[in-house]
């Protein structure tokens, strides 16, 4: 179970909609600092193919202009 966290830096004046784009996102959560335009995200998803493509759809986000991996680690699944 990849979990990993990020710091996301919107384009100037788009933190708000950064935001909201990246709220609409399941196995994604965000946190928006208070004191400067960066967001703080965490996701958790259940396979590295999905962790991927999560990623990618982050990535993609119009009013994202730079994401920077902080942390990140995979948890192997008990059965």
């Amino acid at each position: 179970m990849p979990i990993k966290s990020y710091l996301a830096h919107p384009y100037d004046g788009k933190k708000d909609d950064l935001v909201i784009a990246l709220s609409q996102i399941s196995k994604c959560d965000v946190i928006p600092a208070e004191n400067n335009d960066v967001l703080i995200i965490v996701t958790e998803t259940d396979t590295l193919k999905e962790d991927e493509q999560l990623k990618e759809t982050i990535e993609a986000i119009d009013s994202l202009k730079l994401l920077a991996m902080v942390s990140g680690f995979d948890t192997p699944k008990n059965n």
